[in-house]
C-alpha cells in the first residue's frame, strides 16, 4: 500500500534563496507526523507546498500514491486548520462547518448528520447557533477543526493551531487533537515551533532547521539519540546539557575529564565508548543526573559537583551546576538537601549518554 503522504525530494526556493532542501519524508495512513523547529525554518513552507497552496521548485508531493503536481488545492482531498481559524465573521458556528460542503452541493440532510456528528466530538453543540465574535479562542479553533473534519478527507493539515491560545488551553487542546486522533485513526501533518506539542501529538517528527531536516523519528528515538547537537538543544524541556570534555583511553572504552571552574575536574568513565575523538561534547538529559544519596542506579557513576543554584519546582526540584564551562541542569527529587554553594554527590547515569563530535555536532554513539 503506498503512503498516504510522501514527498521526493522536494525543494523550493524564492529567487536564488533556497527554502526548503532535499526533503523526503513519508507517513502511512493514521500517523500523526509534526514538523517542528525554530520561526524561520521552512516548516510553514513544507505544510503550504504539501496542500498545494506554495508551488514547489523541485521533487514530488505524493498523496495517497498520486502525483500532486498540477493538482489544485481543493482536489488534493486535504483539509486545513490554520493559526488564525479563517471562520467567516456573519455566518453562524454551524454555517461556518458546513459551508464547504454546501459549495460541493452535499445533500442537506448528509450536512446535517455530519454537522450533528462533529459538534459532538468537539462540545460544541450549545454554540452552534453563535457567531465567532462570541466565542472564545479556544471555542474557534474547536469550530475551524469542525470545518476540516466534515470533509472526512484523506489527510489533515495543522499549521500551528494553538499558537493564539494562552497556556491552559493550549494543554486542552492539545489533548483534543490528540483524541480525535486516536478515535479517528487520521493522518494528520502538524506544524509547530513547540517541542513539547511535537513531543505528546506526534507519531513521527521531522526537526528542521534552516530548511533542512535534521533528523526524522518517532519521539522516543529524537528525544533518547537526538542526530546532532542542534537537535539535542531543541527537544526537551529543560533542553539536553551538552558539556564539553576531553577524551583519555581507559582500557577498552573512554575516559572524560571535565573542567569544574576551580575545583577538582570531574571524570566519567565509560566501557563502551571507544574510538572517539580527543575532544568530546557529552549529552545527558537533565533526568539522568540524580542525587546519589536518593537516587543511585545499577551502573551510575558519583562525583562530587558544587550546587550553584537550586530551584524547587513542587515534585521535582531543578539545580545547577558548572561543568566544563556550561550550565548543567539536573532534575532532582524534591526531598533533595541540595544547597547553593555547597558540594554534594551527585549519580551520572552513563547509559544515557550521547557523545557529539566537538567540531561538526553529529553523533558518534
Amino acid at each position: 500500500m503506498a503512503p498516504i503522504l510522501e514527498l521526493r525530494g522536494l525543494s523550493k526556493k524564492y529567487g536564488n534563496q533556497d527554502i526548503l532542501r532535499d526533503i523526503n519524508v513519508s507517513i502511512d495512513a493514521g500517523e500523526f507526523l509534526v514538523l517542528v523547529g525554530p520561526s524561520g525554518c521552512g516548516k510553514s513552507t513544507l505544510l503550504n507546498c504539501i496542500a498545494g497552496l506554495e508551488p514547489i521548485s523541485g521533487g514530488a508531493v505524493m498523496i495517497d500514491g498520486h502525483d500532486m503536481q498540477n493538482i489544485s488545492p481543493k482536489d488534493r482531498d486535504i483539509a486545513m486548520v490554520f493559526q488564525s481559524y479563517a471562520l467567516y465573521p456573519t455566518m453562524s458556528v454551524a454555517k461556518n462547518i458546513t459551508f464547504g460542503m454546501k459549495v460541493r452541493g452535499v445533500d442537506k440532510t448528509l450536512q446535517q448528520e455530519k454537522l450533528a456528528e462533529v459538534a459532538r466530538q468537539l462540545q460544541i453543540e450549545a454554540l452552534l447557533d453563535r457567531r465567532p465574535s462570541q466565542l472564545s479562542g479556544g471555542q474557534r479553533q474547536r469550530v475551524a477543526m469542525g470545518r476540516a473534519l466534515v470533509r472526512d478527507p484523506k489527510l489533515f493539515l495543522f499549521d500551528e493551531p494553538l499558537s493564539n491560545l494562552d497556556a491552559k488551553l493550549r494543554v486542552e487542546m492539545r489533548t483534543e487533537i490528540k483524541k480525535l486522533h486516536q478515535s479517528l485513526n487520521a493522518s494528520m501533518v502538524y506544524v509547530t515551533h513547540d517541542q513539547i506539542e511535537a513531543m505528546t501529538l506526534a507519531t513521527k517528527i521531522v526537526v528542521m532547521k534552516g530548511g533542512i531536516i535534521q533528523q526524522i523519528g518517532a519521539p522516543a528515538e529524537i528525544y533518547s539519540h537526538p542526530a546532532n547537537i542542534f537537535v539535542a538543544d531543541f527537544m526537551g524541556s529543560p533542553a539536553m546539557n551538552l558539556i564539553p570534555a576531553r577524551v583519555e583511553k581507559n582500557g577498552k572504552g573512554s575516559k572524560f575529564i571535565i573542567n569544574q571552574n576551580g575545583s577538582h575536574d570531574l571524570v566519567l568513565t565509560d566501557k563502551a565508548a571507544k574510538n572517539l575523538p580527543q575532544n568530546v561534547v557529552l549529552g545527558i538529559r537533565p533526568e539522568d543526573i540524580g542525587d546519589a544519596v536518593l537516587q543511585k542506579r545499577a551502573g551510575d557513576q558519583v562525583s562530587s559537583c558544587k550546587i550553584d543554584v537550586v530551584e524547587p519546582a513542587g515534585a521535582d526540584t531543578y539545580v545547577l551546576m558548572s561543568l566544563g564551562g556550561v550550565e548543567v541542569t539536573a532534575r532532582l527529587q524534591a526531598e533533595t538537601s541540595a544547597t547553593p554553594r555547597f558540594h554534594m554527590d551527585m549519580s551520572f547515569n552513563m547509559d544515557k549518554v550521547s557523545y557529539f563530535d566537538a567540531a561538526t555536532g553529529e553523533r558518534l554513539n
